[in-house]
């Protein structure tokens, strides 16, 4: 297991941004599949956006396709999630977490280790 540690997280208004980052201590995030998870208030825990580090694969959600942008730098060291066009229903804890695959995983039970998350709050 890695050990993750998010940061970037905050308070911004409806329309602004923030970029969360994912730092794995130790090691590089190679041939990992790599998620962004949230939990909003009061709801489950989903996953956000996706990355295939080996294959440069990603995968969004429905509900930020096209405002969020998931990506690794090229030493592989740091993860990073781009938020633009945020929205009150953005609001909640970000996590990343990761496990060894070639390819993208989906379900959170299939990941080895986690963060401890970020909190995002988008105020209107």
């Amino acid at each position: 297991q890695f050990q993750l540690v998010e940061s970037g997280g905050g308070l911004v208004q409806a329309g602004g941004s923030l970029r969360l980052s994912c730092r794995a201590l130790g090691i590089r995030f190679d041939f990992q599949s790599v998620g962004w998870f949230r939990r909003a208030p009061g709801k489950e825990r989903e996953g956000v956006s996706y990355l295939a580090t080996g294959g440069g694969h990603t995968y969004y959600a429905d509900s930020v396709k096209g405002r969020f942008t998931i990506s690794t730098d090229d030493t592989k060291s740091t993860v990073y999630l781009q938020m633009n066009g945020l929205k009150p229903a953005d609001t909640g804890v970000y996590y990343c977490a990761t496990t060894p695959s070639p390819w993208i995983r989906y379900r959170e039970d299939e990941y080895q280790s986690w963060g401890l998350g970020t909190q995002v709050t988008v105020s209107s």
